[in-house]
């Protein structure tokens, strides 16, 4: 199996790792025994325990605490919404600037899916345009609120879903033929994927140390297949990443 996480801060009251896309952040539901990585964590560093979770296809930071008196503090900022979450994803479309997704989301009875309802939870999506790059965009998002599958349905409530999203938008995957004028395959290939999950990574997060109450900055570059979608964005409409 590929690596599931990298240990990107460590003391003796909390971790905070990098985790890889595919992996499941705590156990499954329904099937307690399929690897996740809430179960990993505790193996290497017995009593550590996940404060927050990500979707399996997303990456990126996630806190574990290590002692119990620093569970009930990072999860009490995280109730109170004291610890600043920041994403990078790649859109399909070009929205503004920036600008902020305020719209309430509703769980659908029975599944899991989620829409934009009234009768929702209250949820507030801020975003910056870091480069655009043809009909993609690269935007730095930063979560208010932290309901279930919030940016996905906010950016495709806008009309710019995710680059991949079976659920919420028209892609399963993103090939280089998308982007690479006159593209061929070899003989008897077919094109395999650039990218084929979510391309979305929690990148930044900001807390207090719940001991010595210093505020944490932590980040986490893109993993590889989003890097290897930029890179590839990059040479075809020649720009930088700011």
């Amino acid at each position: 199996m590929k690596k599931s996480f990298s240990l990107t801060y460590q003391d003796e009251e909390l971790l905070v790792v990098n985790k890889a896309p595919g992996v499941l952040s705590v156990p499954d539901r329904y099937d307690s025994q399929r690897f996740n990585l809430a179960t990993k964590v505790d193996a290497l560093f017995p009593g550590a325990r996940p404060v927050h979770r990500l979707d399996r296809d997303t990456s990126g930071l996630l806190i574990f605490a290590r002692t119990k008196e620093a569970f009930k503090h990072l999860s009490q900022q995280m109730e109170r919404r004291l610890v600043e979450k920041e994403y990078l994803a790649l859109l399909r479309g070009i929205p503004s600037a920036e600008g902020i997704i305020d719209k309430p989301l509703l769980r659908v009875d029975h599944t899991n899916r989620v829409i934009v309802n009234p009768a929702g939870k209250e949820s507030k999506t801020e975003y910056t345009t870091r480069q655009t790059y043809g009909n993609i965009t690269l935007v730095q998002v930063k979560l208010h609120t932290g309901r279930t599958h919030q940016i996905r349905v906010h950016f495709q409530s806008i009309g710019c879903p995710l680059l991949v999203d079976q659920t919420y938008g028209f892609a399963e995957a993103f090939y280089l033929s998308e982007v690479k004028p006159r593209y061929r395959t070899g003989k008897n290939q077919e094109e395999r994927p650039l990218l084929d999950r979510v391309p979305l990574h929690a990148h930044s997060l900001r807390f207090m140390h719940p001991q010595t109450n210093q505020k944490l900055t932590i980040e986490a570059e893109l993993p590889k297949d989003m890097r290897a979608v930029l890179n590839q964005l990059e040479k075809r409409y020649c720009n930088e990443i700011d």
